[in-house]
């Protein structure tokens, strides 16, 4: 199930499809969307969300088991540096591999303080470089501290995330470089909205593979793409989210259709994510598709 999906990312086309459970304690109603939709079809895998933005939802370890039996699709479940040492790290490891949780997104996550929790404290012994560093260890049969399993884990596919856009794209090809250094298979950017915005990524992937092809490691890119269908998510992404580059062709765009309603707000939106959408997939099909749970707008883009 995952050699398919990481022979996709390699080889062939590629689309996952994000999910984040949700804050109660069921998931299967988010699946079970999933399922009445159809998307299960039209996608290569999933990942699951580790409580984004600090805020308390059902652990993606336990989603992504769930969405894997349900659909018998690779799940690729994100862990977080915030929440956890590295005994915790490696015990959710070493649990998830029994139940065939193979493939983790590394985070370093987002900081505590913004939490919806009271008094809450990030952990944060190491950014996503030392998840990765004990994935790549587990793979050789090995703890973190270098002791032997007497059963080894079955392999972990790791992968990790950039921004989409920086001032000065030297920082985000080394960001990427440090990814690749430490084991990362793909690497998924934050949300793109510009296909320029693309092509330079993808040469910043390319030359950050060759700093690394010393060490015989490389990895594949992975487009984000978030779509937009309101002029407000819009201009939070572009005031508030580091990373991130929302055009203001897209803004003004958005901003004149939301004087003629919602409807008009809408369609303008989903028209320009469709095309952006299409654009990068025709430029290079490794996508990884976000809606926040809006899973009709994903059904709409891929069909």
């Amino acid at each position: 199930m995952f050699e398919k999906l990481t022979d996709k990312l390699k080889n062939d086309k590629y689309l996952t499809l994000e999910t984040t459970p949700a804050h109660n304690a069921s998931f299967s109603l988010t699946i079970d969307k999933i399922e009445k939709l159809g998307l299960d079809k039209l996608v290569d895998g999933f990942t699951t969300t580790d409580n984004p933005l600090a805020k308390l939802k059902l652990n993606a370890l336990f989603g992504a088991k769930l969405l894997q039996d349900r659909f018998n699709k690779p799940v690729i479940a994100t862990m977080s540096m915030r929440d956890r040492n590295k005994i915790a790290l490696q015990s959710d490891l070493l649990g998830a591999n029994e139940f065939d949780i193979r493939a983790i997104l590394a985070l370093t996550g987002d900081p505590a303080t913004i939490s919806d929790q009271p008094a809450t404290k990030g952990v944060f012994e190491g950014d996503s470089s030392l998840l990765l560093d004990i994935i790549s260890a587990f793979n050789t049969g090995m703890d973190y501290a270098g002791k032997p399993f007497n059963v080894p884990p079955k392999p972990i596919y790791p992968l990790a995330v950039v921004n989409a856009y920086a001032k000065n794209p030297r920082t985000l090809q080394k960001k990427m470089q440090k990814k690749i250094k430490h084991g990362a298979l793909g690497i998924i950017t934050q949300p793109v909205y510009d296909v320029e915005n693309a092509k330079l990524l993808l040469e910043l992937k390319d030359k950050a593979n060759k700093e690394c092809c010393a060490e015989n490691k490389s990895a594949e890119l992975v487009m984000g793409i978030f779509p937009i269908t309101k002029l407000r998510t819009a201009q939070f992404l572009s005031a508030h989210v580091p990373g991130i580059n929302v055009p203001d062709c897209w803004l003004e765009k958005l901003r004149k259709a939301s004087n003629g309603g919602e409807e008009e707000e809408y369609k303008v939106g989903f028209e320009l994510s469709k095309k952006l959408f299409d654009d990068i997939q025709a430029l290079h099909p490794k996508i990884h598709l976000m809606t926040a749970n809006q899973f009709q707008i994903a059904k709409d883009i891929l069909v």
